[in-house]
């Protein structure tokens, strides 16, 4: 037996492998993925929005958890706590609506990276997770599922 028969892959099972992934395309197309990927996220940041207010107005636990626990080093306390409460009330109902979504997903992105350096550098599989998600549309855009597609923003 020669070295090239030991290293070159089986053409009947490379055959058969890209039949089967050719049939799991089909099966889960990737406006389906993108569409998960907007709602999962935009939905984890309007609920953490959601617990930043009371009615129209910033709660108070809000003010204290950004001058305290979140603390970040860059902007004050009080600018933090309205651009994260405003971001994601708005950046989450722009993704799940596919409207804007690259903007949408590269400011949650950008949220998620100021999460993930400063305030719960511990939770790096969660925030993974959702850039994972972000990038995703990103790279490829909302899908045809989203408002961007139907006004043709997105191709």
């Amino acid at each position: 037996m020669s070295d090239t028969t030991l290293s070159a892959p089986n053409p009947g099972l490379r055959g058969r492998i890209q039949t089967l992934n050719a049939l799991v395309g089909r099966l889960v197309p990737a406006d389906l993925a993108l569409l998960a990927a907007r709602i999962f996220v935009g939905v984890v940041f309007w609920l953490s929005a959601r617990t930043k207010v009371e009615g129209f107005a910033i709660a108070d636990s809000t003010w204290f958890l950004f001058q305290y626990e979140y603390a970040l080093p860059v902007i004050p306390h009080q600018w933090a706590a309205v651009l994260a409460t405003l971001g994601e009330h708005v950046f989450s109902v722009l993704l799940i609506a596919g409207l804007f979504a690259r903007f949408a997903a590269g400011g949650m992105l950008a949220m998620t990276l100021v999460i993930q350096i400063f305030v719960y550098p511990e939770a790096w599989v969660t925030h993974g997770l959702w850039a994972a998600s972000l990038l995703a549309v990103l790279s490829r855009g909302p899908g045809r599922l989203s408002l961007d597609r139907l006004l043709g923003l997105e191709r």
